[in-house]
C-alpha cells in the first residue's frame, strides 16, 4: 500500500471572511436577486395598469399622502449609516463596536416597520378599490415582507450577540445582515417615487 501524499496545505486559509469569499454572502445575493426580480415584475404590472386609464389614480381615488412616506424615507436612509458602522465594524473584528451599532440599527428598523403601518394607510385608497388600489397595496405590502424579514433578522441578530459570548467567526453575519438592509431601503427608493410621487406627474 502506497503512503498518502499531501497534495495541498490550506491551514493558511482564512477562518473568517466577508464579502464574495463568504458562502453565506453569495446566498444573501441570491436571495436579493430573486426578490428583486419579483418586486420589478410588480411594479411592472403597476405601469401597465397606469397605461389603460386616462387619470392615475382613477377619477374619485386621491393622491397618496406624502408627508408619512417620506419621513419613513428619511428614517430609511438613516438607517444605512448605523448599517455600515457595524459592517465595518465587523471588518475589523470589533465585535463591541458590533453590538452598539446593531442597537441602533435595531431601534430604526423597527420605527420604519412601526412607520409603515401608517405608510400604507397613506395610499388613501383600498386595496380592493380598483386595478390602481390593489397595485399599489401589492408593491408596498411586498416590500413589506421583505422589512419584516430584515427586521427579525437584524432583532435576533442583536440579542443573539448580546446574551452570548460572540464568537469572532459569527461576525461575518452582522456583515451580511447590513448587505442585506443596504438592498431593502435602496429598492424602496424608486418603489417611493412610482408608488407616492409617479400619480403626481404622469
Amino acid at each position: 500500500m502506497r503512503p498518502l501524499r499531501p497534495t495541498g496545505d490550506v491551514s493558511e486559509l482564512p477562518t473568517i471572511v466577508f464579502g464574495s469569499r463568504s458562502l453565506m454572502w453569495w446566498a444573501t445575493l441570491g436571495y436579493m436577486v430573486v426578490e428583486g426580480w419579483t418586486l420589478a415584475l410588480l411594479v411592472a404590472s403597476y405601469l401597465y395598469f397606469r397605461q389603460n386609464y386616462t387619470t392615475w389614480p382613477p377619477p374619485r381615488t386621491p393622491y397618496p399622502s406624502l408627508l408619512i412616506p417620506t419621513i419613513n424615507l428619511g428614517v430609511n436612509v438613516v438607517s444605512l449609516v448605523p448599517a455600515y458602522m457595524a459592517q465595518k465594524a465587523a471588518q475589523r473584528l470589533d465585535a463591541g463596536a458590533v453590538k452598539r451599532w446593531l442597537v441602533v440599527l435595531s431601534v430604526l428598523v423597527v420605527a420604519i416597520i412601526v412607520i409603515r403601518w401608517w405608510e400604507l394607510w397613506a395610499l388613501n385608497t383600498r386595496w380592493d378599490s380598483n386595478a390602481y388600489g390593489s397595485a399599489a397595496w401589492t408593491i408596498v405590502g411586498f416590500h413589506t415582507t421583505l422589512l419584516l424579514l430584515d427586521v427579525a433578522d437584524t432583532l435576533g441578530l442583536t440579542l443573539f450577540y448580546l446574551v452570548r459570548p460572540m464568537p469572532a467567526a459569527v461576525l461575518s453575519d452582522a456583515s451580511d445582515n447590513s448587505f442585506y438592509w443596504y438592498f431593502t431601503v435602496g429598492i424602496w427608493i424608486p418603489v417611493y417615487l412610482i408608488v407616492y410621487v409617479g400619480p403626481r406627474i404622469f
